[in-house]
């Protein structure tokens, strides 16, 4: 679809939306804030609904803004009653309202109290559904996939509509892979060294919920080209002593988990603590390529077959703190430790075959290779915040602190030898020790001018530093002994501040169109201490602007755009060669310079009276100085004083421009009580100008879906079926497999729920799944297959303990409509 096509069908849709709003009489409305009784806080997305007096049927509906506020037009003069629902809380009636024409009816301060019920000394609050979609994210509450609690952050990521994970554990959103990830709102250094390991340390029975934030405004930070992903882990503000206790075990995957939460009057404490590892699996691989000496003109064949077994360890824990000294003061204080690691080793048999240009064989050299490479990552982060409501309802100011301190390590070991030989000819090994250091100081303040229009401005400062240094040491020609090598060895030090600050503004628009605009502009002022490298400093300007139109209280249309940029992470500047393979380097890359984004994205979300929500997007994401895997080929490489022969060497470049159009259509469907149906279906066309030398333009059309169904029997016992497609892709230098995978899983409640035991089965079929990734530049072409071992089973246990306990202040009554404001 174009972009002419996509903007008709926008204007359509507005105008349409325009036509339906002028049925209501200008100056005539009834207008209020929701708020929430106990934390005095406003309540977005509140359900407002118009009846006259006498009637059950509805005349109009609206929901809230973020601030609470609401504008109900009224048709006409006389007496009319008005609903306020929200998930979660008691619904509110308000009748014999006297409305008369040209008048706006002020209701003030709608409190809503939150909806209890006791089940055997365990208090059960309303929960929200599975998938929320919102006007800039949509929510996977991960807590409510009571399948899924046996595994990792992976895994739910997995179910989240507009995420794609491939079989490697890369994450994409909305089809970008270049994504922001938090943990509660807040960055750490744990991300920035291997995403994928990062991931699958949070097990799953840790995370409340995942926030994909495909549109961000002005008051997030710029990073992340493809949006930003918040995972949210699980807290209770629910009085009393209550935790959770998980534990899984199967023949790939095994973790552990205890949660601990403690809230007495206006504070609380929690605390976690979890660990978890992916068990050894052997991994076999395949390749095949042939490369040009365009100095020689001879062909090099090279066939490398073996296997490698691979594990993956890690475990956390956290203490987190709020404390409410008034009604309008909060003060939050947290930290938390992570560690993670893995190791990959193996042998792989090696034949590397030389001919000329007529085809004749010169040489064949048959050798063995054995490799080791390891990475593992310390990580502590701690935050504190304070948030003061001022005088003004919608009025709060917000100053929060966060830091994060890595200490992220990688090695390799190598030994080469000639086949039937038990000395190594050739060998090496490097130990690559760091440190991510990065602080974060924001500002916020929201000031709201009218029942209608809000501001919010902020401030906020950035102080990473990276350190990384390379020991290399080769192996003397006795075979035995390693000396170390000064001139492939070095040190790095990397430092990046970042200076921005925010203007953002809510306001209504022709009576029937709600706005968000803002701005945000960042100074990034870099500094690079290696060797004949130099790094500028630079300004962006970040813009952004979301149109909505809430057609109803299930209904909505928006229209956004967000310029958004990716600077790159440790793992992708740090200069370390993992030489682990000899003819296959991989390695960072210190002058990367921040790819730059512009989203768009034309939605529809509706959500069912019965439960269950659809939402249909069209996306254009076109992204400028387009960061890449890049690989080239080297008749010959010089690392320092050694000289490599017949070897690829892969990083991240900055390769030109990507045009991704895509149509993304996700929903839940609750088929019927029992059985409910979640998809999630992307169709992107892509379009790749590489501008770097030789480079070249990739078309193609790539698409991914997804089904879960699940079915609830009697005696709490819920069957469930996941499946996941990627189809393969074409890059600017060959192509990305396609992938399938699917998941069984079982889980029986007992205990009044309070505890459940669950089975899963992943491709159960089949052991392994093949991936076939092709490499094709000027003088280079391989085939590299890999077959992953993918095939598991797993039992997991869940247990919630603890009596929670609620009290009643003596000013819990509702006394809204005794009070209600004069007419």
């Amino acid at each position: 679809m174009n972009l002419f096509l996509r903007l008709t069908l926008c204007c359509i849709m507005l105008a349409a939306s325009y036509a339906n709003a002028q049925t209501n009489p200008a100056g005539t409305a009834i207008t209020g804030n929701v708020m929430d009784k106990d934390q005095q806080q406003a309540i977005a997305a509140a359900t407002v609904t118009l009846y006259k007096n006498n009637n059950k049927t509805s005349i109009a509906s609206i929901t809230t803004k973020a601030n609470g506020a609401f504008t109900l037009p009224v048709a006409g003069s006389g007496l009319y009653k008005v609903s306020v629902t929200y998930i979660g809380y008691a619904s509110l009636i308000m009748d014999s309202i006297v409305v008369k024409a040209g008048q706006q009816v002020a209701l003030g301060n709608i409190l809503l109290v939150k909806q209890i019920s006791d089940l055997q000394g365990v208090t059960i609050v309303a929960s929200r559904p599975l998938v929320e979609n919102k006007i800039d994210k949509v929510v996977f509450n991960a807590e409510k996939d009571v399948t899924s609690q046996g595994g990792s952050a992976i895994d739910i990521l997995r179910k989240v509509p507009q995420v794609n994970v491939d079989i490697n554990g890369n994450v994409e959103l909305q089809g970008n892979a270049n994504i922001r990830f938090l943990i509660n709102g807040k960055p750490s250094s744990s991300f920035g060294n291997s995403l994928a390991d990062a991931l699958a340390s949070i097990p799953a029975s840790q995370i409340k919920s995942i926030e994909a934030i495909t549109s961000p405004g002005a008051k997030y930070d710029a990073q992340g080209t493809g949006g930003i992903i918040n995972i949210i882990l699980k807290d209770n503000r629910l009085r009393g002593i209550n935790g959770t206790v998980n534990g899984s075990a199967g023949t790939r995957f095994e973790s552990g988990s205890v949660n601990l939460n403690y809230r007495q009057g206006n504070w609380g404490l929690s605390g976690f603590f979890n660990a978890n590892a992916q068990l050894s699996s052997r991994t076999p691989s395949y390749q095949d390529r042939t490369s040009y000496d365009t100095i020689s003109k001879n062909y090099t064949r090279l066939v490398q077959d073996g296997s490698s077994d691979f594990t993956r360890h890690s475990y956390q824990t956290g203490l987190s703190f709020d404390w409410s000294p008034g009604k309008k003061d909060n003060i939050t204080a947290s930290f938390g430790y992570s560690y993670f690691g893995n190791a990959l080793g193996g042998i792989t048999a090696q034949q590397q075959m030389t001919t000329d240009a007529s085809a004749n064989l010169l040489s064949t050299v048959n050798t063995t290779r054995y490799s080791n490479s390891r990475s593992h990552n310390n990580s502590f982060d701690w935050s504190a915040g304070y948030q003061k409501k001022l005088r003004k309802e919608g009025q709060e100011l917000n100053v929060l602190y966060s830091a994060s301190f890595g200490t992220p390590q990688n090695s390799y070991l190598l030994s080469q030898n000639y086949t039937g030989q038990p000395t190594p000819y050739t060998g090496s090994f490097s130990n690559n020790p760091g440190t991510d250091h990065e602080h974060n100081l924001s500002i916020d303040y929201t000031h709201p001018l009218s029942d209608k229009v809000s501001l919010e401005t902020g401030v906020k400062t950035v102080w990473q530093h990276i350190n990384s240094s390379s020991a290399i040491n080769n192996l003397a020609a006795n075979g035995h002994d390693y000396a170390y090598d000064p001139s492939q060895s070095y040190q790095l030090g990397y430092d990046m501040k970042v200076y921005a600050g925010y203007v953002s503004a809510s306001f209504p628009l022709f009576n029937y169109l709600d706005v968000k605009a803002g701005a945000r502009f960042e100074h990034t002022a870099l500094q690079i201490d290696f060797p004949n490298t130099t790094i500028p400093s630079y300004n962006t300007l970040v813009p952004s602007i979301a149109f909505i139109r809430h057609i109803s209280d299930k209904k909505f249309v928006k229209l956004t755009y967000s310029r958004r940029l990716e600077r790159p992470e440790y793992k992708e500047l740090n200069p370390f060669i993992n030489r682990s393979d000899p003819y296959n380097f991989t390695t960072g890359n210190p002058l990367l310079k921040p790819e730059i984004g512009n989203n768009f994205e034309l939605g529809y979300g509706l959500t069912f009276p019965k439960g269950g929500n659809i939402y249909l997007a069209v996306v254009e994401r076109i992204n400028t100085n387009d960061l890449k895997p890049y690989t080239l080929f080297y008749p010959t490489y010089t690392v320092g004083d050694s000289v490599y022969t017949n070897v690829s060497v892969t990083n991240r470049q900055n390769i030109g421009k990507e045009y991704n159009t895509g149509l993304m259509l996700s929903g839940s469907v609750p088929v019927t009580r029992q059985f409910n149906l979640r998809g999630n279906v992307m169709v992107f066309q892509r379009r790749v100008v590489n501008n770097l030398p030789n480079g070249n333009i990739a078309n193609g059309t790539n698409y991914r879906f997804n089904l879960n169904g699940s079915y609830t029997l009697p005696k709490d016992l819920i069957v469930e079926a996941f499946g996941n497609y990627n189809s393969s892709i074409n890059t600017i230098q060959g192509k990305r497999p396609q992938s399938l995978t699917y998941t069984l899983a079982l889980r029986k409640q007992f205990w009044n729920k309070n505890a459940s035991i669950g089975l899963t089965a992943t491709n159960p079929f089949s052991r392994y799944v093949s991936q076939v990734i092709t490499i094709n530049s000027l003088n280079y072409l391989a085939y590299n297959t890999t077959w992953i071992p993918y095939r598991s089973f797993g039992i997991s246990f869940l247990y919630k303990f603890g009596k929670l306990e609620f009290k009643k202040s003596k000013d819990d009554n509702n006394n809204f409509i005794q009070n209600m404001p004069g007419t």
